[in-house]
C-alpha cells in the first residue's frame, strides 16, 4: 500500500499546470500492473496528469485492471478487473469524485467492455488467459443501472475484443484461439452467426497456413463495416458487417493489436504491438498510409480527440520502464508528445465533458 501511495504521490508532482481553458474530454487509461486509473487532461497536443484513482480490493495481490471505457452520458466509467478468486469483476465509478457506484462478479480474467447506446447493458468479454485451451469461453452480460449480472453467453475459445455497434443491435466479438469473430443480437443476448478469421490457433509444433488471432474488433460510425486485428497475421481484416463476409486484408505492423476507427470514419489506427509503432489506414481506400514509431516497444490502445486531430496510444511498462500514453498528430502523421504513465497502461478511452463544468 505504502508502494502505491509513492506511485500516486509520484504521478501528481509531476503534473505540469494546465494551460487556461479546457478541451472538454479527459483521457483515462488503467494501468494493470499498478491498480490505478490515470485521468489526463489535454493541454495544448500534450497532457498532464488530472487526477489518480485507486482501483482493486486485494491489499497484498495486483488486482489487475485490463479495460476501461464510459457510459453513454459521460456521467460514470467502466473498468474490467482482471483478477479475482477466482473470478474477476466489473466496476462501475461516478466520473465526479470517483466513487464506486456497483461492481459485478463476470468470470475468468475479463478484458474487453463495450456498453450498449442506450446505457442498459454491458458486455464483457472473460478471456481466461491463465487456463487450460481449447476451451468455450464466455462473454458476461451485465445490467449497468444495478449492476447485476443477467447471464455468461457461452461464446468461444479466449474472447478478447467486444464492440457493439452505434445502433445498439449487434455485439461483434473477436476470439483468438478459436480464429473466428461471432455476430451477437442485443436483443436476444444470442449468438446470431459466425465466421472464421484464420485457420486456428497453433496447439502444436505445426503452425495453421493463415492464422489471424483477432485480439480486437471494432465498428466503423456507419455500422456498414467491422476492423479485426490479426494478432498473429500481422494484419488488419475489413469486413462487411450486414453479410459478415471479409472484404480485405491489409498488411500492417508485427503482433497487431487494437484497432479503432476514428470519429469521423476516415481513418483506422491499428497499434502493432510487437513493432513500436501503429498503422493509419485510409478507410475508403484500405491501405495503409503511414507507420509512426511510438516512443516505448508495447503498444497496447488507442483513443481519438473528439474533433478527429489527435491520437493517444497507450503503451505497456517493461520492467522498471514506465508505461506511457503517446499523442499523435493525424494531420502531420507524427509523434508530438508523450507523458509517462507507470504500472503497464492498457485500456483507454475518451471522457466527454461540459467545458463548464470541466475540472481544473
Amino acid at each position: 500500500m505504502i508502494g502505491r501511495l509513492a506511485l500516486f504521490g509520484c504521478l501528481l508532482g509531476s503534473a505540469a499546470q494546465a494551460q487556461s481553458g479546457d478541451a472538454g474530454y479527459r483521457v483515462g487509461v488503467v494501468s494493470e500492473s499498478a491498480d490505478i486509473v490515470t485521468w489526463l487532461k489535454p493541454s495544448g497536443t500534450g497532457l498532464t496528469v488530472d487526477r489518480v484513482v485507486p482501483v482493486g480490493l486485494m491489499p497484498s495481490d495486483i488486482d489487475g485492471p485490463h479495460n476501461i471505457t464510459v457510459s453513454p452520458d459521460g456521467k460514470s466509467y467502466y473498468v474490467t478487473i482482471a483478477h479475482g478468486t477466482p473470478y474477476g469483476s466489473l466496476w462501475k465509478l461516478n466520473y465526479t469524485g470517483d466513487s464506486l457506484l456497483g461492481r459485478a462478479q463476470v468470470e475468468l480474467f475479463p478484458t474487453t467492455i463495450t456498453v450498449t447506446p442506450d446505457g442498459q447493458f454491458a458486455f464483457v468479454a472473460n478471456s481466461d488467459f491463465h487456463g487450460d485451451h481449447p476451451r468455450l469461453n464466455v462473454v458476461s452480460v451485465v445490467h449497468t443501472p444495478t449492476m447485476t449480472k443477467i447471464t455468461d453467453i457461452p461464446a468461444c475459445d479466449m474472447p478478447h475484443g467486444v464492440k457493439v455497434n452505434h445502433g445498439g443491435t449487434r455485439v461483434y466479438i473477436s476470439c483468438m484461439h478459436s480464429d473466428e469473430i461471432l455476430q451477437l443480437d442485443v436483443a436476444t443476448f444470442g449468438i446470431s452467426r459466425r465466421a472464421k478469421t484464420g485457420e486456428g490457433h497453433a496447439m502444436a509444433a505445426a503452425a495453421p497456413a493463415h492464422e489471424c488471432s483477432p485480439t480486437f474488433v471494432s465498428v466503423s460510425p456507419d455500422d456498414k463495416r467491422l476492423y479485426v486485428a490479426c494478432n498473429y497475421g500481422n494484419s488488419l481484416q475489413v469486413w462487411d458487417a450486414a453479410t459478415l463476409t471479409k472484404v480485405k486484408e491489409i498488411p500492417v505492423g508485427k503482433g497487431a493489436y487494437n484497432v479503432e476507427p476514428s470519429p469521423d470514419g476516415k481513418l483506422v489506427i491499428v497499434t502493432n504491438k510487437k513493432d513500436q509503432s501503429i498503422s493509419l489506414v485510409d478507410a475508403l481506400q484500405l491501405t495503409e498510409i503511414a507507420r509512426i514509431p511510438t516512443s516505448k516497444k508495447i503498444v497496447h490502445g488507442v483513443a481519438y480527440s473528439p474533433d478527429n486531430r489527435l491520437a493517444y496510444i497507450s503503451s505497456e511498462s517493461i520492467g522498471a520502464d514506465p508505461g506511457a500514453v503517446d499523442v499523435i498528430d493525424l494531420a502531420a502523421k507524427k509523434l508530438v508528445a508523450s507523458i509517462s504513465v507507470p504500472g503497464q497502461p492498457t485500456g483507454i478511452t475518451i471522457l466527454r465533458i461540459p467545458i463548464t463544468s470541466a475540472r481544473r
